[in-house]
């Protein structure tokens, strides 16, 4: 009989995508293979704290937030188990154990023991290299983007400087320091309107989800907006507004030859997709496929792997497009490296609406970590000199 791979699926984290991450690993969990993969749920609580061994996805969802409460305002929550009712720093976490393979003197299994991980944290301290740097020093495989990649991804300011030098459209931006806009307000506020002009949305720079994200019409909404995004980030990042456009979504697939699903269209029926028409209101519509026409789809696909290798991305990432309505421009909005998994995400509907169904796209993304790891292993460690070099 055939050998389990055993997966290491992480979640949680201390990011404003806490909640989502949640729901996400949830739906990988249900979908992964049970004959094929033993599943090791680690949950990273909103501390910091790893928890293995029991139910870790019962004690983080019992702390968590629901959408509507995170959007009305709240302050983060305090992580309490179902069992016990006490907080999580209260509680033996789990064991991250560097020495591979060595029980955990708690008696819980070490991440060691997993085949490949499967990080589904979205967001800061997860998304951004942070795990992944943590996977590279115990030498695990994982699902998704490199450490590079994976920062790069993250960070909004960064990836778009990238973008603009590989010569990938771009809607205009301006980056704000918070020390700047709490020093100086009304300087900001002038270079941002000299730039850019109204309307134009304002958002973290290392955050997703929607989480934190305005639309400013004018000077009033200009400064709620930057104070908005400046509880979660210490830089802010300015968009020009794309106006007249559609809302075009590509997921990417693979590793050094990646490829891209059809496209899918978002349609809120609000003013633009924010976090309540994400994951809080049901009437939202994702056209799979888009509407376009067969050389713009193209187009559409063809910016989509060009940004995905620009950062030297791999296993996958959902590429966020804008079109306009006349198909005149085409700009690329953003990369997701870690993009969401829930039942309703474009990135597992888009491929499944390409002819791979969610089982089987965990599968490839499981068989990319898993090529990659081995490709990595073929570069030496070691330098022998020049006799070395010769052999």
């Amino acid at each position: 009989m055939k050998k389990k791979i055993r997966v290491g699926i992480i979640f949680g984290g201390r990011s404003g995508e806490h909640e989502i991450s949640l729901i996400s690993a949830e739906s990988v969990m249900r979908a992964l293979n049970k004959d094929k993969y033993d599943v090791l749920p680690i949950g990273i609580t909103r501390e910091g704290r790893w928890l293995i061994g029991g139910d870790p996805l019962a004690q983080l969802q019992e702390a968590s937030y629901t959408p509507q409460e995170l959007t009305a305002g709240s302050s983060q929550s305090t992580v309490r188990s179902p069992q016990s009712g006490v907080p999580t720093r209260d509680l033996v976490p789990g064991t991250w154990n560097v020495e591979l393979g060595t029980p955990s003197p708690k008696g819980r299994s070490p991440l060691g023991e997993v085949d490949v991980v499967f990080p589904v944290l979205h967001g800061p301290y997860g998304e951004d290299g942070t795990v992944q740097g943590l996977l590279e020093l115990a030498n695990l495989p994982y699902v998704g983007a490199g450490v590079t990649a994976s920062a790069l991804g993250m960070d909004k300011a960064l990836q778009k400087t990238i973008f603009r030098q590989k010569g990938i459209p771009l809607m205009d931006f301006v980056v704000v320091k918070r020390r700047d806009w709490e020093r100086e307000p009304e300087t900001v506020l002038v270079r941002v309107e000299a730039a850019l002009g109204y309307p134009c949305f304002v958002k973290p720079v290392n955050l997703g989800s929607s989480v934190g994200i305005s639309k400013a019409h004018h000077r009033q909404e200009l400064r709620a907006a930057l104070d908005i995004a400046a509880r979660y980030d210490r830089r802010l990042l300015v968009e020009q507004s794309a106006e007249d456009c559609r809302e075009i979504e590509v997921s990417v697939l693979g590793n050094d030859d990646p490829i891209a699903s059809i496209p899918g269209e978002i349609v809120p029926h609000r003013e633009f997709y924010d976090y309540i028409a994400k994951y809080v209101d049901d009437d939202t519509e994702l056209k799979i496929p888009a509407d376009l026409p067969p050389p713009v789809a193209e187009q559409v696909r063809e910016l989509s792997v060009r940004a995905f290798l620009a950062i030297d991305c791999a296993g996958m990432a959902r590429v966020d497009l804008f079109v306009a309505r006349d198909y005149s421009r085409i700009y690329v909005n953003e990369l997701n490296t870690i993009p969401g998994f829930t039942a309703i995400s474009m990135y597992p509907k888009l491929w499944a609406a390409s002819g791979l169904p969610y089982p089987e796209l965990l599968d490839r993304l499981i068989e990319l970590a898993l090529e990659r790891h081995a490709d990595k292993g073929r570069s030496r460690v070691t330098y022998d000199g020049e006799q070395g070099e010769r052999r």
